[in-house]
């Protein structure tokens, strides 16, 4: 089509993972890799046959889909899912394996913090040299140097050296330049989550001003609420490969689906947490009014929450356990711990399950998720550093009137009685 500006064909790239030798290899075998390092492209090419303590990982596996001029596109995906390579491609920084990249028009890339900067350099003196990188003219740096300093907001710092700088300065005056590059298409990769949140929404601006002049921009952020408030459509990737393309509601849904289960005990071992481990959550799942379990509910039903959990001698009455649940976009809809109910409980020695029911779900059809923390005797013993499970809630009659409801009404349902009264 005319007014495609990025088609990615069969996209792969691979690379070849050797095992490190053991800690006590010394100077000899440094100075034998840095003069056979010239050869080495060459030889990783048969390195699959050749060295069997070598092994081939794809990064990118047959990778296809356009983008067209004006379109917000994001890509979205768990750590380790492809993403990062995908823009490192489309920004000429590698090269694919195989398949192929056509690009329509002058590209900016944001991929990591600072990236063309120099420590030395001052902040005056990396505009014009990071503008340069991206293309950009001495003359067109110059008229645009006065907005690029007032949009990043460091001009008490500009005659000081960058090494100086706080990760916030580095990425506000890094996509300062990128952005007002005024290219046809931006590349931005995560590094808004390094900036504050009056920061972030000035650069979700700024991507939406560059949008609305007929701009393309390709974004990468695990920010749902980013993705969902600026991006048209979303590829979805997983393990290298395209697991969903389409509309950004649901590409979230998908995303989130990945990102987030149900949890068994044999799961447990694999949560990052923080604590002293007296008690430890080792579960997740969820009950309907008759026990049973289920994996989704329905608004206005009854809910039961269950949590498994393992635990060391502990005193009586010692335990304070707290769950909150999020949307899709991070934003937490409810903080509970059983001592805000007076409630504490004297932990099973090994083994036990916590339920938490409640008599009408109120939440609005959608993808929730669930965190966990446990407290024993006001300490912390247990806090996973992600969500420990999710659930999807389907369209229910929650006001008896066969009315269905959506995200778009947000995510909560409110009950009361209406009185209508006549003013004399």
């Amino acid at each position: 089509m005319s007014d495609t500006v990025i088609r990615v064909e069969g996209l792969g790239k691979k690379y070849i993972i050797g095992h490190e030798r053991n800690g006590s290899d010394g100077l000899r075998h440094r100075l034998n890799d840095f003069l056979t390092a010239p050869f080495r492209r060459f030889r990783n090419s048969q390195s699959e046959i050749r060295n069997p303590k070598s092994e081939a990982f794809w990064a990118l596996k047959d990778v296809s889909f356009d983008v067209t001029q004006g379109e917000v596109v994001g890509i979205i995906g768990r750590n380790g899912a492809g993403k990062s390579t995908l823009l490192k491609i489309l920004s000429r920084i590698t090269e694919p394996t195989e398949g192929r990249v056509r690009i329509r028009g002058r590209v900016a890339s944001l991929l990591e913090v600072g990236t063309g900067f120099h420590p030395e350099l001052t902040g005056r003196e990396n505009v014009f040299l990071n503008g340069a990188i991206l293309g950009m003219s001495r003359e067109e740096i110059k008229r645009k140097f006065d907005e690029i300093v007032a949009f990043a907001e460091v001009e008490k710092f500009l005659d000081t050296p960058v090494k100086r700088y706080s990760s916030g300065m580095y990425v506000r005056l890094a996509f300062a330049v990128a952005a007002h590059l005024e290219p046809e298409i931006l590349i931005v990769d995560e590094v808004l989550a390094v900036g504050d949140a009056q920061f972030q929404k000035k650069c979700l601006g700024k991507m939406r001003d560059v949008v609305g002049v007929g701009r393309t921009v390709l974004f990468v952020s695990h920010q749902m609420s980013a993705i969902e408030s600026i991006c048209t459509r979303c590829v979805v990737l997983n393990s290298g490969q395209i697991k969903f393309a389409g509309t950004t509601a649901e590409a979230i849904r998908v995303y989130s689906r990945e990102a987030v289960a149900t949890i068994d005990y044999q799961d447990s071992a694999n949560i990052k947490r923080v604590g002293n481990g007296l008690v430890r959550f080792v579960s997740f799942g969820l009950e309907d009014e008759d026990g049973q379990r289920i994996y989704s509910a329905a608004s206005g039903k009854p809910l039961t929450l269950v949590f498994g959990y393992e635990a060391s001698p502990c005193p009586q009455n010692s335990l304070s356990f707290g769950f909150s649940l999020h949307t899709t976009t991070g934003q937490t809809i409810c903080v509970l711990y059983s001592d805000y109910q007076g409630i504490s409980f004297s932990p099973v020695h090994e083994r036990g399950v916590l339920k938490f029911t409640t008599p009408r779900l109120i939440l609005a059809p959608g993808t929730y998720y669930v965190a966990v923390r446990l407290l024993v005797n006001g300490k912390e013993t247990d806090f996973p550093k992600d969500f420990v499970g999710g659930f999807d809630i389907d369209t229910g009659d929650f006001y008896g009137q066969g009315v269905g409801f959506h995200s778009g009404n947000g995510p909560v349902l409110i009950e009361g009685d209406w009185q209508h009264l006549a003013i004399t």
